[in-house]
């Protein structure tokens, strides 16, 4: 009877589904301050690790391998770490929490709420890399996005599903403009990528730009410059799987990031790191071929029935337009916005440089009486820079070209079109009317 009791009892303790695993651990053999080499364990790339015990612990990511050893780099600030440190995975790679529980809410790099509203609670799970999509599953760009700016809205019409790059160099306006469009954009939802900045801008664009209305239907995630490049990188990751979570529900969502260019300086300290040589301007082969697979993230979907715009800042280091990533950039969005210091210099803000500007879906979203009046104006402002310096030193003689004539009558109303108060929204049907009741009989 005893023995009875005793094997039934046992048998209702016991876990027959039950699997002992070891546990993994390593201990780490090199640290330079960015780079770590790890002996003792294999882990996948991605995956997050604890070094070190106590108050000396620390986070670090694998990044690769090399000679047996695991490579990881410092997800955080200087540790006082020593030899022989333990190394402890505690993480799976890539992975982000998503959904409508982030909504009003600022997350770090590593996703964690820095706002002081308490943790994140109910959110879902969405690949940090993405979900790879076929290209027959992205739909057209066939609906125009509202943003709030007349210049924009009229002469550079951005769709629904659209990637746009805004170029320039520093301190010419582009977090001053991104400020407009997420105040004004008409779209379910804005995730803003605060990536690489100083961490003043951060709290400033929360307060200033991101505020009201606006907070409640936006994710902020901030990872500012002072913080580890893989942070940086992951930052970018989760701000875009965010996005695509929204989209997957079938939400127009918005998606800002400040800046791309430090995405890709993260990427080249990365790079450099593991021993990459060096190419153009000093950057790695991988830091440039990063952008792509971040960038195509973005556009339409055609089985939910949602979109993501994007709309990236790069920064022309220089005001060089052949930057490597501005030209890598170039070649893969949809359109891009350039920034013009001499137009900042003169006031004229936004400084939208009209000339070298593109929207490349424009034609498929706009009707033909809003494209031919863009094309008027177009015409009469490159006419008049084209002339500028004749017209300035009085070396030009009324009446003795037409064009040139009819430029300089309409430049003071194209000079006035582009220009626009950073607390002004122009709606998308008042820009378009504005334009062709101006330059549409031309």
């Amino acid at each position: 009877m005893l023995n009875k009791f005793t094997d039934d009892y046992l048998d209702g303790l016991g876990c027959r589904d039950f699997a002992p695993r070891p546990k993994v651990s390593g201990r780490l053999s090199s640290y330079d301050g960015l780079l770590m080499e790890a002996v003792g364990l294999a882990l996948p790339v991605g995956t997050v690790c604890a070094v070190g015990d106590g108050a000396s612990r620390i986070e670090a990511e694998v990044i690769g391998f090399r000679g047996g050893k695991t490579l990881m780099m410092n997800l955080g600030g200087p540790a006082a770490l020593l030899p022989n440190a333990p190394v402890r995975p505690i993480g799976p790679p890539g992975e982000a929490e998503v959904g409508a529980a982030l909504l009003g809410r600022v997350v770090d790099g590593a996703g964690k709420p820095i706002d002081g509203l308490g943790p994140v609670r109910g959110a879902g799970k969405w690949p940090l890399a993405g979900k790879l999509q076929s290209p027959l599953d992205r739909g057209r760009v066939l609906e125009p996005l509202d943003v709030g700016v007349r210049a924009i809205n009229g002469l550079l019409t951005i769709g629904q599903g659209q990637r746009v790059g805004i170029m320039a160099g520093s301190g010419v306006g582009k977090s001053v403009l991104l400020g407009m469009i997420v105040r004004a954009a008409q779209a379910d939802v804005v995730v803003v990528g605060l990536i690489g900045e100083r961490s003043r801008e951060v709290a400033d664009f929360l307060e200033t730009k991101v505020f009201g209305a606006a907070r409640t239907r936006s994710v902020v995630v901030a990872v500012p410059a002072n913080h580890s490049p893989v942070l940086r990188i992951r930052g970018a990751l989760r701000a875009t799987a965010i996005a695509e979570s929204f989209r997957a529900e079938g939400k127009k969502v918005l998606l800002i990031m400040d800046s791309l260019t430090r995405v890709a300086h993260a990427g080249r300290e990365i790079g450099l790191a593991l021993g990459e040589p060096a190419s153009a301007r000093g950057y790695p082969p991988s830091a440039i071929a990063m952008l792509p697979s971040l960038i195509e993230r973005a556009g339409t979907c055609v089985s939910s029935g949602g979109s993501i715009t994007a709309i990236y800042t790069v920064l022309a280091d220089g005001d060089d337009g052949n930057d490597p990533v501005v030209d890598s950039a170039r070649s893969i969005l949809d359109g891009h916005i350039v920034l013009s210091r001499a137009l900042g210099e003169r006031g004229v803000y936004p400084a939208i440089d009209l000339g070298p500007s593109v929207s490349r879906v424009m034609t498929d979203i706009a009707d033909k009486d809003h494209i031919h009046a863009a094309r008027v104006l177009r015409r009469h402002l490159a006419t008049y820079e084209e002339n500028r310096d004749l017209v300035l030193m009085g070396a030009y003689r009324p009446g003795a070209d037409p064009e040139i004539d009819a430029a300089i009558a309409c430049h003071p109303a194209v000079m006035e079109y582009i220009r626009q108060g950073a607390d002004e929204i122009v709606t998308l049907p008042d820009a378009v009317t504005e334009l062709t009741g101006v330059f549409g009989d031309a």
